[in-house]
């Protein structure tokens, strides 16, 4: 759905209520806002392998039901909104891989070690074994997020997300430089920890 001119206040004042404890705020947000997370949502489905059964619609609606579970969230401006979108969304195909790796392994094991070959962080959810992927990217993030949590928030906006060098800078209030510098660091720490 196209915003009219109205609605990027509209949107503003949408989050700021949400912010402030207003559920319904979302609820009538999330008309204004679908085609963004939609194309957020498909930006996820395309790094996944091609028979993937999660569709774009319902990573959207099961990113949707995580936000208005949130107690308290505060939102600065529509960047920020996305940026807790792609957490969302995060989330959910990492609950979704979850689930699927442990049906693969009848619900023991864990996951093992990503392929010496996968070192091209654009491909890790394109191959077959996507579930475990996914999984083995999650935890690294998790491990950059402990050494440096900049710069695992710009592999989630850039990546998970799809948003630009200049939307990531918008949504952490940021230089495009800054973000670059972070982003070609970050890259090539998930490079050497995912060839490992």
């Amino acid at each position: 759905m196209p915003e009219s001119a109205e609605s990027p206040h509209k949107i503003t004042q949408l989050l700021h209520d949400w912010s402030d404890g207003n559920r319904a705020a979302l609820d009538e947000l999330l008309p204004l806002v679908y085609a963004e997370l939609h194309r957020q949502a498909a930006n996820f489905r395309r790094k996944e392998r091609a028979n993937h059964t999660l569709q774009t619609t319902a990573i959207i609606h099961e990113a949707y039901l995580r936000l208005i579970e949130q107690r308290k969230i505060q939102c600065e401006n529509r960047s920020h909104f996305f940026a807790i979108a792609s957490i969302a969304m995060r989330r959910v195909l990492v609950n979704y891989a979850n689930t699927r790796a442990r049906e693969k392994r009848g619900g023991a094991e864990t996951p093992g070690s990503l392929d010496d070959e996968l070192i091209d962080l654009d491909a890790i959810l394109a191959v077959d074994e996507s579930s475990y992927e996914i999984l083995a990217l999650d935890q690294a993030l998790d491990r950059l997020s402990a050494l440096d949590a900049l710069q695992s928030r710009v592999v989630e906006l850039r990546y998970f997300s799809g948003l630009s060098l200049e939307e990531t800078a918008d949504a952490l209030s940021l230089s495009r430089a800054t973000i670059a510098r972070e982003w070609q660091m970050a890259k090539a720490w998930l490079h050497r920890e995912l060839s490992r």
